[in-house]
């Protein structure tokens, strides 16, 4: 991973989708000096530390969008707080301490990408049963306690980036208890399916299971999935 404060391209986020998904990421914060005045307005009167992680999401997305020709595109915000992409692409974008990052693809072979990443420990059990479903909280007990920790941030993150791919394509609220992940735990890369708790808008949209992969790098872990398009 990158580690200066320019946006480098990331074969390891990339390697979280199907092939044709460019992904950018880095680690220091971004400028404010760096943001379209288009977007600048968006953040005119947020904290120093907003203004910075959105900085640094804007300045990926449009370092990933140029790998698409796509350049000098200012990227929006939507009355829902998603960012407003080029028609021809779709993204997400993920800022947590000490990392950001940004996926983007064609969108005539994706219907939507998510991507999202959070820091190992920050999930404290006093927040798992909000994000966790009674068998995911079954799960995590059974776990020897020094893994938990891990387990934790992993569901939420891939809750997360669930989130992000299926609402720019149905608009449909989810809670934490509208789904159960079910990851392949014990490696620092493997994949998880996503089990709905309920029926769910999004299953008009896949053709099939639902399912993302996941990376522990460092104090992170990252994860995303994709809606492919039909060919």
């Amino acid at each position: 991973m990158s580690i200066s404060g320019d946006p480098a391209l990331s074969a390891d986020l990339a390697a979280l989708f199907p092939a044709g998904v460019v992904a950018m990421e880095m680690r220091e914060p971004g400028a404010a000096a760096s943001l379209r005045a288009e977007e600048a307005v968006f953040v005119a009167a947020a904290v120093p530390s907003r203004v910075s992680e959105f900085a640094a999401g804007r300045l990926c997305a449009r370092r990933a969008m140029a790998e698409f020709g796509v350049v000098d595109f200012p990227l929006r915000v939507s009355n829902d707080r998603r960012p407003v992409w080029p028609d021809a692409l779709v993204g997400s974008i993920t800022h947590t301490a000490g990392l950001c990052a940004a996926v983007v693809a064609d969108r005539r072979i994706f219907k939507s990408v998510g991507l999202d990443s959070e820091v190992v420990g920050d999930v404290g059990e006093p927040l798992w049963r909000k994000i966790c479903v009674a068998a995911e909280l079954d799960w995590l007990r059974s776990l020897p306690r020094a893994q938990r920790a891990a387990a934790a941030a992993l569901i939420f993150s891939a809750k997360e980036a669930f989130y992000k791919c299926q609402y720019p394509l149905t608009e449909e609220p989810l809670t934490f208890q509208d789904v159960r992940i079910l990851p392949a735990f014990g490696s620092a890369t493997g994949d998880f399916a996503i089990v709905p708790m309920r029926p769910l808008a999004c299953m008009a949209w896949t053709g099939g299971p639902l399912a993302g992969k996941f990376r522990f790098d460092e104090q992170f872990v990252t994860t995303g999935l994709s809606f492919a398009s039909p060919q």
